[in-house]
């Protein structure tokens, strides 16, 4: 098990209030435990995301294209900054100034792990800093890549087992939002947790 298994999430009740903490091993395995996450974007200057292809030895949809970075804030942690952190630590882009557009609750199993997600997820959204240059940590990421918003929600559409199975709904929730944030979710995905999403 990875150090970060073994760190505090924020549970959460379907309105997104905190009820509670366990590690993140505890809360993606399976059935799942509801806890506050986060999905960002990084855009460049021309609009395009970037995108990253998780690691191979990702305990949760390993070598799976996703958006720029993933995570969860601890517990009582202020979800800007714990996603600013991630973006740094994973696609190694410092200094993002992030905003929210809404939040994208689901649940997806992966078949070849056997773990789960089941996530309260804020997606938000930030501006490429000038010269700056993305620097991956290869223990997070695989490979990355620029791609317009248009052209991802295409190819969602007709090869979605190339991506991590919460790509389409916080994909969608950046399409629909006109920048304002939003403290509810107002898509969600909660199958009746079988398949992967």
């Amino acid at each position: 098990m990875t150090p970060r298994e073994s760190h505090l999430v924020e549970l959460v009740d379907s309105s997104g209030t905190a009820i509670g903490s366990t590690t993140v091993s505890e809360a993606h395995t399976a059935p799942g435990q509801l806890h506050r996450a986060f999905s960002v974007f990084v855009r460049d200057p021309a609009g395009h995301v970037l995108l990253q292809q998780r690691a191979a030895e990702k305990t949760r949809f390993p070598l799976r294209w996703a958006n720029t970075a993933c995570g969860h804030p601890a517990p009582g942690e202020d979800l800007a900054a714990a996603a600013a952190r991630r973006v740094a630590e994973e696609v190694g882009i410092e200094g993002v100034v992030l905003t929210s557009v809404g939040v994208y609750a689901y649940y997806a199993e992966d078949p070849s792990t056997g773990r789960v997600e089941y996530e309260y997820d804020h997606v938000l959204v930030g501006d490429l800093p000038a010269g700056a240059v993305p620097r991956p940590d290869p223990a997070e990421v695989a490979d990355l890549r620029w791609v317009t918003v248009g052209d991802l929600l295409a190819d969602l559409g007709t090869d979605a087992r190339a991506y991590a199975p919460w790509l389409a709904g916080v994909t969608g929730q950046l399409a629909s939002s006109s920048g304002s944030s939003s403290g509810s979710p107002s898509a969600s995905a909660f199958p009746e947790r079988s398949g992967d999403g």
